[in-house]
């Protein structure tokens, strides 16, 4: 625990750690965190030090302080999981999936490219491209649909990216950063709110005849190598109820 080895502050590493055991569901609902004392034992710190995780912890909505009983751990709103979000963690923290996630239905083809996938790629409607696409879940279920369209191109220097199973050695961005020695340099994402239709309710195992009436998150990305190419563009259709959650350093 404490000798986790990221450059975090003592405070921000407490709570990251309760964060996760949280989000994972190993840490159910209802249940009271240890008291500053017995963390500042634990950890080694000061209780200022774990009086701050916990708010930190507070402030992020993950639990709540109970006079005269403790802090409790809250029933988290599930949020949606990314392919941006992915990337981060993955060069954070060396593992892209969020916490408590998994992944399954990986299925991959060489299709024509439509003509919004084409767009984005700057490629010619109909050219080759692979359509690698995925679903992630967590305890509260689907997380996000996912799929990635990436130049046919690429798949001649790395097959398996055309291979309908789970990816080894990496991501697909990793892997084409290796095999063409060009790392990705920028991304540009977009969201948007989009209605259920039919086709989007198929992909998130929903009933394309009663689908629900609230909006669903649809997120974009795309990502340029060094040398200017895109090398691959992600579209994640978000699950109902799921809301796009993101955090970020805010310097004094």
């Amino acid at each position: 625990m404490a000798g986790q080895a990221d450059n975090r502050a003592p405070y921000a590493r407490i709570a990251a750690h309760y964060a996760e055991l949280i989000a994972s569901g190993q840490l159910q609902p209802g249940t009271l965190l240890p008291s500053i004392k017995n963390l500042s034992e634990e950890w080694k710190v000061s209780t200022a030090t774990a009086e701050k995780a916990l708010r930190k912890l507070r402030n992020e909505g993950f639990v709540r302080g109970i006079h005269g009983i403790g802090t409790e751990v809250l029933d988290q709103p599930a949020s949606m999981s990314s392919g941006s979000q992915r990337q981060d963690r993955g060069r954070r923290t060396g593992s892209s999936w969020g916490d408590g996630e998994r992944s399954d239905s990986h299925q991959a083809a060489v299709v024509p490219a439509p003509a919004d996938v084409a767009q984005a790629l700057d490629i010619q409607p109909g050219a080759e491209v692979v359509r690698r696409s995925r679903v992630y879940r967590d305890r509260h279920g689907i997380v996000a649909h996912s799929t990635s369209w990436i130049p046919a191109r690429y798949s001649r220097l790395i097959p398996q990216l055309a291979a309908s199973e789970r990816l080894t050695g990496g991501t697909s961005l990793q892997l084409i950063a290796q095999a063409t020695g060009h790392p990705i340099s920028h991304r540009v994402d977009t969201a948007s709110a989009s209605f259920l239709t039919a086709e989007y309710a198929r992909l998130l195992e929903l009933d394309p005849d009663n689908p629900p009436a609230e909006p669903v998150v649809v997120m974009t990305a795309k990502f340029v190598d060094s040398e200017g190419d895109v090398v691959e563009y992600g579209v994640d259709l978000g699950g109902p109820g799921r809301t796009w959650r993101t955090q970020s350093e805010v310097a004094p």
